[in-house]
């Protein structure tokens, strides 16, 4: 057992306790604010930040629709750049990458029904599932296809 010289006062215990209280609720909001951060997105961020630094000359609608286009054209370039021989498997795997898009319909499929809004949420998630299945399997297809014709006939 601890020597009674060596325990702490009760009260100091209990200030001691409610410093720690406070840091860590200081904490858990700093988190928070992060985490709402994160979740509004780089484009949101970016957004935003355009619109303050100008003083409000550019809406962050603007600022988003012009990183979409920007991407559209790298987009464009990048898949047309790949040599012929590449571009099916590169589009293969570009369908694979279609799970990402699973996950996030399986998500809207799974919406809370009680919800207002959530018949939409719903049915979108649905058709998102189906046709991103669609693209999943029409990928691996096609590269099935495609390693056959490399390998060696009997």
């Amino acid at each position: 057992m601890a020597n009674p010289s060596t325990m702490p006062d009760p009260a100091q215990a209990a200030e001691a306790a409610r410093a720690a209280a406070a840091v860590a609720r200081e904490a858990a909001d700093a988190a928070q604010a992060y985490a709402d951060m994160a979740a509004q997105g780089a484009g949101d961020v970016a957004g935003a930040l355009a619109h303050t630094l100008t003083g409000g000359a550019i809406d962050p609608f603007v600022f988003r629709l012009a990183i979409f286009v920007l991407a559209v054209f790298v987009g464009y370039y990048v898949v047309w750049s790949v040599t012929p021989a590449l571009h099916t498997p590169l589009m293969s795997v570009t369908n694979a990458i279609s799970s990402v898009i699973v996950v996030g319909a399986l998500l809207a499929v799974g919406v809370d029904t009680l919800a207002e809004g959530t018949g939409w949420a719903r049915g979108f998630g649905f058709l998102g599932l189906i046709l991103a299945s669609v693209n999943i399997f029409g990928g691996f297809l096609v590269t099935s296809r495609m390693l056959a014709m490399y390998s060696k006939k009997k």
